[in-house]
């Protein structure tokens, strides 16, 4: 390998591959202390570099130079520029030209700049603008983009085939008639053309070298033969040589058969369109970065001026209308105001009645007929033609396979194979084919040409959008080599084309951004798996930066409060039914973050949680859940959330609500785990955090059947595997294809290890656990929403229920509200109630007020409570002061009799409770209740545990809600 004959930096070596001039980086770099750096993960980057043996690769001149400027130079210089001018006359004829210039190069400046801004690929304006815009803009302007150029095929192959018919006529050899002659002469055409371009880039350009040259002697030829005195013939047709009289009449316009400016620059906007002949065929070039600005500005430059020089030479030598009838001269002394013509002695006054066959508006065979040698013009419209036709038919497959590789459309992906060692796209090339034919039968160029300058337009207005938009998102990344380019000049180019667009044709205008509309929104629907670092992504960062910035600026409003939702979810996938749920709390209306805690130290947990951040988040977006995923290594897991509760979150964008799980086995964790967890609620009160904690009979964490699914799929692919290599790879590939033999002992041993034996038990709980787990993914039937607000706690205990009731999951579950109250005042505090929800906007299918909620629960529950706790208690009463000391000294953490004595009307109340939510609310799809809080230092965590096991058990799911005492609610619009 090249890079150990090098002596590098210590630090950075870079492998400089001399064969194609590209730059091989090092997946890795060592820094000496035994790190490394991560991988590159550009998808750019890891694309598998093309060979370069055998390819041809072209320079600057010959890879875009030559090929813009005959596409440029194509069917309108010789057959539709002289009408042009005779329509539009000189002075509109030049903003003509001049304004496709101007599109133009604003166009290649903003293309000089994208395409200098890193590697170019194959593709053209596709991979510009996609690699700039992203993959919804590149996918629609691509598929377009190459239709323009299909189409142009036809163009230029019928304007080819219009000369052609035009000899005919002159010669009497007409086949059939004009229009079938044209049919019949363009598929004979296209068919050759498109065996020049199978047959591969190589002769492709030597093709188009040859056609340079015929080109280029027949322009010179236009120039010679207006300096030449006209003869008798040529001044009957309306040539006189340089006349300033002929130039002042054709000065003005003179639009005729409905044509107006706008259409006129229509039928000759695709001449302009042939700078793109080079980008197109990026993947071609040696040094595209280098050859596409210069080349392409030079072709512009060379080529604008070749058609002014054109124009303007004819518009002075031949006027509007001729006779071609060498008898239609003046008489001496008599008088003739029709045109010009009458100085030089004709009359071609018939032609005001009649339509002539000659002159600018009438002959598009002008060129030929002001030529030195005639011949030679039809050989260079040959020419020009041919090689536009050529160089679209290569452009048109090239964008087209560079499109499918990219796998957007996923059922265009098998146009994506090339052929050859150039990856020529014959399959490409054969669509391209079919639709030229297609457009090949109208047979009418003044019909296809507007067609394609919308489609081509729209492509240049994207381009110059690509640009401004890359330099308005000031991403680091935006680094042009090309500097003479302006953002707001980008912009008035992208807004000059689209205007264009219109004022050639509205209805095609519309039609063109209706297609691309449609296609962007189809990409976007479908998320392409792809990532290029587009401009729209650095402009959504920018947005969203200002807009938490802005955000940050401005005081908070109890109208505008969202629960923002940080779920201690360990793995999402683990706890999918917390995670659905608060999913559910801040869909459209908040901030969700599915947090995870690494208990260890840092070092030991890196690598793993570096790798879990990426995959966490990439099933959150696969499972379609709008959330964020974060985690922290810490040696303690309370210390943990402690740093996730503080730092969480940007400006307002951060959480104001915990939702926890109900930890159901407390009664047998290590004391310090439960200790942990009450923790971690009184840290949430502390940092003044809403809280909110999920409890499902069957449990919530299903981690040990995700871990079992997955030792089950790794054994059964070791077990495929190995039925594999006894069936299929003794006897090769034919094994495949074979009826498999009896699976051997070997096999037989394996199956019987991958076979886990479960007791039906275990099954069913797990079973049970599962569709626990996935309740809140699907639709909920009629039913409840029971919400039992005990406590005022700012109002979240009613905002989360009517939040789940906007959802479409949740719509057919009503809300019912239960409170406390008095027995003697149950009416007036119902009414109370219905009057605050109705200020709230809050609606609600019933209302109950409970006035036995602070009597003693049964004795068979209290007695039920009391056995649940006695593990857990103390009993220093029964014991002497000293034995009692020693008892709180060795078991702090128990429960005292003085604790329960003290508690004792609270832990009757969350008995109670569960008793009246047996009765009330049995069959709610959901429960929500008002969270009793501990107070921290008086209550010990078991005691505390077993208040909230007691108030919960044997209930449908249940939310315990406390909010933090700020108001969330309010009565004013």
């Amino acid at each position: 390998m090249l890079g150990s004959q090098l002596k590098c930096h210590p630090v950075v070596c870079l492998f400089v591959c001399l064969e194609d001039g590209d730059l091989d980086i090092p997946d890795t770099v060592n820094d000496g202390e035994g790190s490394d750096v991560l991988q590159n993960d550009d998808i750019e980057a890891m694309a598998p570099p093309e060979s370069s043996g055998g390819m041809v690769k072209f320079g600057w001149i010959k890879g875009v130079l030559v090929r813009c400027m005959l596409n440029i130079w194509g069917v309108m210089l010789f057959i539709r520029l002289s009408w042009v001018f005779g329509q539009a006359g000189v002075g509109l004829g030049i903003i003509i030209i001049l304004l496709s210039c101007v599109v133009t190069t604003l166009t290649c400046l903003s293309m000089s700049a994208i395409c200098t801004n890193g590697v170019v690929r194959g593709g053209g304006a596709y991979y510009l603008i996609s690699r700039s815009l992203g993959p919804e803009f590149g996918g629609s302007i691509g598929l377009i983009f190459a239709f323009a150029n299909a189409v142009a095929v036809a163009m230029y192959v019928v304007g080819f085939s219009e000369t052609v018919v035009d000899l005919l006529k002159v010669n009497n050899a007409i086949m059939v008639d004009e229009v079938n002659d044209i049919r019949i002469i363009g598929c004979i055409t296209v068919v050759l053309l498109l065996g020049i371009s199978v047959a591969g880039m190589e002769w492709e350009a030597k093709a188009q070298i040859v056609l340079l040259v015929i080109l280029l002697v027949a322009i010179v030829n236009v120039f010679v033969g207006t300096a030449i005195p006209a003869t008798e013939d040529k001044k009957s047709k309306g040539f006189y040589s340089y006349q300033s009289s002929i130039m002042a009449e054709n000065f003005t316009p003179n639009f005729r058969d409905g044509e107006t400016f706008f259409s006129v620059f229509a039928i000759f906007f695709p001449a302009a369109t042939g700078i793109l002949a080079g980008a197109n065929i990026s993947g071609d070039l040696r040094d595209p970065q280098g050859a596409i600005p210069i080349g392409t500005l030079l072709a512009i430059l060379i080529t604008g001026l070749t058609y002014l020089g054109i124009a303007l030479c004819v518009s002075a030598t031949v006027v509007r209308d001729a006779t071609g009838n060498g008898n239609d001269t003046i008489a001496p002394g008599a008088s003739c105001n029709f045109s010009t013509a009458c100085d030089f002695g004709y009359d071609f006054s018939i032609c005001a009645t009649a339509k002539c066959p000659y002159g600018l508006m009438n002959n598009f065979q002008v060129m030929t007929m002001v030529s030195g040698f005639g011949p030679l013009i039809t050989a260079g419209t040959f020419s020009a033609t041919i090689s536009s036709a050529l160089a679209s038919l290569v452009s048109a497959p090239k964008v087209f396979q560079a499109l499918c590789k990219d796998n957007i459309y996923k059922a265009l992906y098998f146009f994506a194979k090339g052929h050859g060692k150039n990856n020529e796209p014959i399959r490409g090339y054969v669509l391209t084919f079919i639709i030229a034919v297609a457009f090949i039968l109208i047979a009418e160029l003044n019909v296809i040409a507007p067609i394609i300058s919308n489609f081509f337009l729209a492509s240049y207005a994207l381009i110059n959008f690509s640009c401004f938009h890359a330099s308005y998102a000031k991403s680091p990344g935006w680094r042009p080599a090309y500097k003479y380019y302006n953002m707001w000049l980008s912009l008035f180019g992208a807004v000059l084309c689209c205007a264009v667009m219109f004022v050639i044709n509205w209805w095609a205008a519309l039609l063109t951004y209706g297609i691309e509309i449609f296609l962007y929104i189809y990409v976007t629907v479908k998320k392409p798996d792809v990532n290029w670092g587009s401009s729209t992504q650095a402009v959504t960062f920018v947005n969203a930066v200002n807009n938490a910035l802005t955000l940050s600026g401005v005081d908070e409003h109890v109208k505008n409060f969202r629960p923002q939702v940080i779920a201690l979810t360990g793995a999402p996938k683990t706890r999918p039914a917390l995670l659905d749920l608060a999913h559910a709390f801040t869909k459209s209306y908040g901030l969700c973050v599915s947090c995870e805690v690494f208990v260890g130290s840092r070092p030991e947990h890196q690598q793993e949680m570096s790798s879990s951040m990426e995959q966490n988040q990439l099933w959150l977006n696969q499972q379609k859940r709008k959330a964020f995923y974060a985690a922290v290594a810490s040696d303690r897991f309370r210390e943990g959330v402690e740093c996730l509760l503080q730092a969480s979150g940007l400006g307002r964008l951060r959480p104001n609500t915990l939702m926890i799980g109900f930890k159901r086995d407390w009664r047998t964790a290590d004391i310090a785990d439960v200790h942990t967890y009450v923790g971690v609620l009184h840290d949430a009160f502390d940092f003044e955090y809403g809280t909110v904690m999920l409890r499902l009979n069957q449990g919530l964490d299903i981690s040990h059947i995700l871990a079992a699914e997955e030792e089950m799929e790794r054994m059964l692919l070791e077990q495929a595997v190995l039925e594999m290599e006894e069936n299929g790879f003794q006897e090769g590939g034919k094994g495949f294809f074979k009826r498999a033999r009896k699976p051997s002992k070997k096999v037989l041993a394996t199956r019987e290890s991958v076979e886990v034996p479960h007791t039906s038990d275990v099954a069913k709980l797990n079973q049970r656990l599962v569709e626990a787990s996935s309740q809140f993914k699907k639709k909920q039937g009629k039913g409840t929403i029971d919400v039992w607000w005990l406590f005022d706690d700012g109002g979240l205990t009613l905002l989360l229920p009517y939040i789940l009731t906007t959802r479409k999951k949740w719509r057919d579950c009503k809300l019912r509200v239960f409170i406390a109250g008095q027995p003697e005042r149950i009416q007036q505090d119902k009414e109370e109630m219905q009057s605050l929800l109705k200020k709230f906007r809050i609606k609600c299918t019933d209302i109950s007020v409970i006035a036995d909620l602070h009597i003693r629960p049964t004795a068979e529950n209290w007695r039920l409570f009391e056995d649940m706790i006695e593990p857990f208690r103390l009993h220093e009463g029964s014991k002497d002061m000293i034995q009692a000391e020693n008892l709180r000294k060795e078991n702090p953490w128990k429960i005292t009799d003085e604790e329960l004595d003290q508690f004792d009307e609270k832990t009757r109340l969350q008995v109670r409770l569960n008793e009246l939510l047996q009765e009330s609310s049995r069959a709610a799809k959901l429960i929500i209740v008002s969270m009793p809080i501990a107070r921290k230092g008086s209550v010990s965590d078991h005691l505390y545990m077993a208040w909230l096991e007691a108030l919960t058990k044997n209930l449908p799911p249940t939310l315990l809600v406390r909010g933090n005492h700020k108001s969330v609610l309010t009565f004013y619009s």
